[in-house]
């Protein structure tokens, strides 16, 4: 039997394979990125409470400014953000969940931007 191929089947794939190795804690917290067709969304979790401790996403007021928000230069003003906010609550050292996206395009571009403005990984 012929099978077509699953384009969001393999990220899920993917996805679970990182996160079997992936785990945030208090004092490295978990940097997990969403994109859609649209946006792009981060969060820096703690796994060990499960709690968000900040986020940031291309949808926000601020980074809605006209254009489309669905290109590299939204995910590195996203990277940017959330670098800012996690830097003002003492956060400066992450573990980088992609989410089963190809680290390529608006994933390197986030992260790139998150590691400029104060993130390690």
């Amino acid at each position: 039997m012929y099978t077509k191929f699953d384009r969001e089947a393999a990220r899920q794939k993917r996805h679970r394979r990182v996160r079997r190795r992936v785990w945030g804690t208090s004092e490295r917290p978990r940097l997990a990125v969403h994109r859609s067709l649209r946006h792009i969304s981060v969060q820096i979790v703690n796994d060990e409470r499960g709690h968000t401790l900040v986020a940031a996403s291309s949808e926000e007021k601020e980074l809605r400014t006209g254009g489309t928000t669905a290109t590299r230069a939204a995910a590195e003003a996203v990277g940017k953000l959330v670098a800012e906010r996690a830097v003002e609550n003492g956060i400066t050292q992450v573990v980088f969940d992609r989410g089963g996206y190809l680290y390529h395009g608006r994933i390197a571009a986030l992260a790139d931007a998150a590691r400029q403005n104060g993130l390690r990984f």
